[in-house]
């Protein structure tokens, strides 16, 4: 039995079914026959007995090049990951009293993150004292959300916890 992503397929000599319904290479149905038979068919194409649909009453083989599939599939399984983006969380730490240009730096990072199709993470760490003017910490987080607005949206509000005053950004889908 061989594995093909997700997929396993019986072949030849494998597929031991009372009868099964078979289709030609072409695409064509050959109606229900014996696997013997089927297979006899498919040897004097020189091609396989490929078993497609097992859960079918009667199951569904086909006549094809196994080898050409499986190498079809693998490269589309292959297209399919180059294709795919991991989204990151990208993180930006702050404290309660940042500076503008500070703080517009952190800003511009963010945005770059939010472009490049990444989650941001903002988190805002306060200090001894600091922790009894919490609310600046999130006027600070509500401002920073405001000027990511025009590449991404909050996700998940300001959330106090522990020492850390955390927010999620997300970019804005481009439809």
């Amino acid at each position: 039995m061989f594995h093909i992503g997700k997929l396993d397929h019986q072949l030849n000599e494998d597929i031991r079914d009372k009868e099964i319904r078979v289709i030609g290479a072409d695409g064509e149905q050959l109606g229900i026959m014996a696997p013997a038979a089927a297979l006899k068919l498919a040897e004097e194409k020189e091609l396989d007995l490929v078993k497609i649909a097992p859960k079918a009453t009667p199951p569904v083989c086909r006549i094809m090049d196994y080898g050409k599939f499986r190498f079809e599939q693998l490269k589309k399984e292959k297209e399919a990951r180059k294709n795919q983006h991991v989204v990151e969380i990208k993180e930006v730490r702050m404290s309660p009293n940042i500076d503008t240009n500070d703080f517009n730096v952190k800003l511009k990072s963010a945005v770059k993150f939010l472009q490049g199709g990444n989650r941001v993470k903002v988190t805002v760490r306060f200090r001894g004292r600091e922790m009894a003017h919490t609310s600046l910490g999130e006027e600070l987080l509500v401002k920073f959300g405001e000027g990511c607005a025009d590449v991404g949206t909050v996700e998940k509000a300001p959330k106090l916890d522990g020492r850390h005053m955390m927010m999620f950004l997300s970019p804005k889908t481009a439809k």
